[in-house]
């Protein structure tokens, strides 16, 4: 935050603290204390640069108010007190349904909390607020609602507010906008700290991404590219003030570390909004066995069988995974070793607790040779269980509360859309080419991945005209599906974004029951696009010259 204002010009600073994750986290310590769940780091933060940013007329806007937005108002404020500072701070409210939850079905949940759009944001800061604090608003929310307060924008600015939307997708995350997760990373000046991204926009909705000078990473059309492909999934990214076709954006080069966003179109919102649903699932546990050199799928085959022979009630689930990590005639005993994990869930305790993992190294003296875990024995933890559900957006409140305790209810959108899937684009010419040579994908592709509930999107792209058309013609589906052998029995819908050469794949069920499940090895999919540039595929021979 300090960096972000000392290092240059800037009419606002947003933070973006909320993740489905973040949100089961907020809703269990909110469970503790009706006074708890805010992001309790925005707090050590601010105390350090509120009066910096009110020296330099900085206005803060942030999601980190979480299951709590009026706790952290009134949080703010304290501080601003003890600090001996005059701050106007407002909150966005409406966004917790869940004393509403028999009304919309949502059976069990431990919290349900829907998106909601930035005209909140927007009335407080045109009320005067230096501080607004919200909930549950969608991530581009932090970016729309100054823009729009700026601007004098309309409701019905379409075209402009989906600019916002898109320059706040590009900036949610911080440093993957500057080269943080991004696929070329080697190309990039120094990564030991990529600054933050910044948006310059414009009135027209159109804008620049860049950073402050003197800041580590880098802004390129590449790393721009990949955070606009992340966890979306077709051509229009529905937000709840607008629709953003994500098939008209254009970027270009606007010099060391600029990129323009421009050509965007936008759309009425959908008439629902999404709301984020976290439920306690039960309890798991699991245990990490290490094989070591020969007859590794006899080893693992063998504790297999005395381990679920040894528990007499099993829990309800009960998965097991072998990962091949080890190497013939290896160097170090860990290079020689492969890694068998087994995972339980149940909502009772006791089946996934030391009854559990007691009983796999109690096995130690009787299976097979080497025989050792990575951990000692304990009990199980709580999961938690994520699902989306869809609520009509009239009947959410979505209520702006200014520093004086005056509450003024923004009305809904003045129209909706529902939302047709997009005609795709003609698929391009195949290129003609001459020799091929087998290498990984990632040798010319660049990738960017995550989770969106339990499924997982892929975005890849390519940096010429006809590395394009190679890469539409090869990356289709069944492709997909062959390089990526855990998606073979899964559903999966392949999206075609010609303006950024990209192909964006949405895997469904992929990570089960969301992030807090812990389905898969990667269990928000962040690597998912990386173990796809390692596949090899045929590339024609002169690219990689």
């Amino acid at each position: 935050m300090r960096e972000m204002l000392t290092g240059g010009d800037l009419d606002y600073l947003t933070g973006d603290y909320l993740a489905e994750l973040t949100m089961l986290i907020l809703a269990r310590d909110r469970a503790k204390s009706p006074d708890r769940g805010y992001a309790k780091t925005f707090l050590t933060q601010l105390e350090e640069c509120l009066g910096l940013a009110l020296d330099r007329g900085v206005r803060i806007v942030t999601n980190a108010g979480g299951l709590n937005p009026a706790g952290l108002a009134d949080a703010v404020r304290g501080l601003a007190e003890r600090l001996g500072l005059s701050v106007s701070v407002a909150a966005v409210a409406g966004d917790d349904l869940l004393d509403r939850s028999a009304e919309f079905g949502f059976d069990g949940v431990l919290a349900a909390n829907a998106y909601l759009g930035g005209w909140g944001i927007a009335e407080c800061l045109n009320s005067g607020a230096d501080v607004v604090v919200t909930g549950r608003v969608t991530d581009a929310s932090v970016t729309v609602g100054p823009a729009a307060a700026h601007f004098g924008w309309a409701r019905t600015d379409y075209d402009r507010l989906a600019g916002a939307v898109a320059a706040g997708h590009v900036i949610e995350c911080g440093a993957q906008a500057t080269g943080g997760n991004y696929s070329f990373f080697t190309e990039l000046p120094d990564l030991t700290r990529p600054g933050f991204p910044l948006a310059e926009i414009s009135a027209d909705g159109s804008s620049v991404i860049t950073k402050h000078p003197g800041t580590g990473g880098a802004v390129t059309v590449g790393t721009v590219t990949a955070q606009l492909l992340y966890e979306i999934g077709g051509a229009r990214y529905a937000n709840p003030d607008a629709t953003l076709r994500l098939d008209s954006v254009e970027l270009s080069d606007d010099g060391p570390d600029r990129v323009r966003i421009s050509g965007v179109r936008g759309e009425p919102p959908p008439p629902t909004l999404k709301v984020s649903l976290n439920s306690i699932g039960g309890f798991r546990n699991e245990m990490a066995l290490v094989l070591t050199g020969l007859d590794i799928e006899a080893k693992a085959d063998l504790v297999r069988r005395q381990l679920e022979a040894a528990l007499t009630d099993r829990p309800a689930e009960m998965t097991w995974t072998l990962a091949r990590t080890e190497h013939p005639d290896a160097d170090t005993e860990e290079a020689a070793s492969a890694l068998l994990r087994c995972v339980v869930r149940d909502r009772d305790p006791d089946k996934v607790g030391r009854r559990f993992s007691s009983a796999a190294v109690e096995l130690a003296l009787a299976s097979y040779p080497g025989f050792h875990a990575t951990s000692p024995p304990g009990a199980g933890q709580v999961y938690g269980v994520f699902a989306p559900a869809y609520v009509p957006a009239a009947a959410v409140e979505h209520v702006a509360v200014h520093a004086d305790g005056t509450r003024v209810e923004i009305a809904p959108a003045p129209e909706v859309l529902e939302l047709a899937p997009v005609a795709p684009p003609a698929l391009p010419e195949p290129l003609t080419y001459g020799e091929t040579t087998r290498a990984p994908l990632g040798m010319i592709a660049g990738a960017r991945s995550g989770d969106k509930g339990g499924s997982a999107n892929v975005g890849v792209w390519v940096r010429t005209d006809d590395q394009w058309r190679w890469l539409a013609n090869l990356l289709t589906v069944d492709k997909l599906r062959e390089l990526l052998p855990e998606a073979a029995r899964l559903p999966v819908h392949r999206h075609l974004l010609p303006n950024l050469r990209a192909v964006n794949f949405v895997i469904e069920d992929i990570l089960g029951q969301g992030v807090a499940y812990q389905a898969r090895f990667d269990p928000q999919a962040k690597g998912l696009g990386e173990w796809l540039r390692s596949r090899v595929v045929d590339i024609p021979t002169e690219w990689l010259a």
